[in-house]
C-alpha cells in the first residue's frame, strides 16, 4: 500500500521504518517542511513530502500530532482526497503535560472523536496505546506463540480490516474494539493502555475500562505543564 504519515514524532518515525520494513510505500510529513526530515528519510526509507501531498494519492493516512496541534491543520489539508481513504489517529489527550484543556474532551467526547469533527473526516483509532520504543522493536511474525495486541476502533468495517491488517503485518494481535464511540476503553488511564498485553488481555482490558476519565488525565485550571512536571 501507500501510506501518508502526517506527524513524525517517536509514533510517526516509528511507524515509517516499520511499514518500510514490510514493503509500504511511505510518504511523511511535519509541520516544519520536509527539508527537516532528512533524517528520517536516510534511515527509513520514506519519502519526506508536504502535509498536503502525504494525504493525497494513498491508500492510508495517519495523523500523529499532539491533540492540541489537531486544530491547527490546514483547513483544507483533506479537500479533494477520497472517501475511502482510510484515515488513523494514533493520538492521545495529556492535558496536564502537553494539551491543556479541551473542553469537548473533558465533557466525555472520546479523543478521536474529536480529531474526526476537528478534521472533518471518519478515524480508526490505533497505534495509541502502546509505547513507541516497543511499537518498534517488540512485533513478532504471526507464528509466534505470544504478541503484543492493539486495539482498533472506529465505524468503518473496511477501513477497520485495512488497519487490523497492518498491525498484524507489523508483527501485533489487532483486536476490534468496537466503534469510534466506544474508543475511550483505549484511552490513556484504560486497562490497555502501555500496558502491553496480548491478544485476551485486550479484550478483557477493553471490557474493564471505566468511562470516567482519572484525575491525572484531566486538566486542572494550571494546565498544560510538562512531562516532568505535569499541571
Amino acid at each position: 500500500m501507500k501510506i501518508g504519515i502526517v506527524g513524525a514524532g517517536n509514533i510517526g518515525h516509528t511507524l515509517a521504518r516499520r511499514f518500510r520494513e514490510v514493503g509500504h510505500e511511505v510518504l511523511i510529513a511535519n509541520s516544519r517542511g520536509p527539508e527537516t526530515l532528512t533524517d528520517i528519510e536516510r534511515e527509513t526509507g520514506a519519502v519526506a513530502v508536504t502535509a498536503h501531498e502525504a494525504v493525497r494519492g494513498v491508500d492510508v493516512v495517519i495523523v500523529t500530532i499532539p491533540e492540541s496541534k489537531v486544530s491547527q491543520l490546514p483547513p483544507d489539508l483533506f479537500d479533494g482526497v477520497p472517501a475511502e481513504t482510510v484515515v488513523v489517529d494514533t493520538g492521545n489527550y495529556y492535558p496536564r503535560q502537553r494539551d491543556g484543556r479541551i473542553d469537548a474532551i473533558e465533557e466525555g467526547m472520546p479523543e478521536s472523536q474529536w480529531v474526526s469533527e476537528r478534521i472533518g473526516r471518519p478515524v480508526i483509532k490505533a497505534f495509541n496505546n502502546i509505547y513507541a520504543e516497543h511499537l518498534g522493536a517488540r512485533g513478532k511474525p504471526s507464528s509466534a506463540e505470544s504478541r503484543i495486541a492493539l486495539p482498533v476502533a472506529g465505524d468503518d468495517a473496511n477501513a477497520k480490516a485495512t488497519v487490523l491488517k497492518l498491525v498484524d503485518e507489523i508483527g501485533f494481535d489487532g483486536v476490534d474494539a468496537g466503534p469510534l464511540a466506544e474508543s475511550w476503553r483505549q484511552q490513556p488511564g484504560s486497562p490497555v493502555y502501555t500496558s502491553d498485553r496480548d491478544f485476551e488481555g485486550v479484550r478483557q482490558g477493553l471490557l474493564d475500562a471505566t468511562r470516567e476519565r482519572q484525575p491525572e488525565w484531566r486538566a486542572t485550571d494550571r494546565s498544560p505543564g510538562t512531562y516532568d512536571d505535569p499541571r
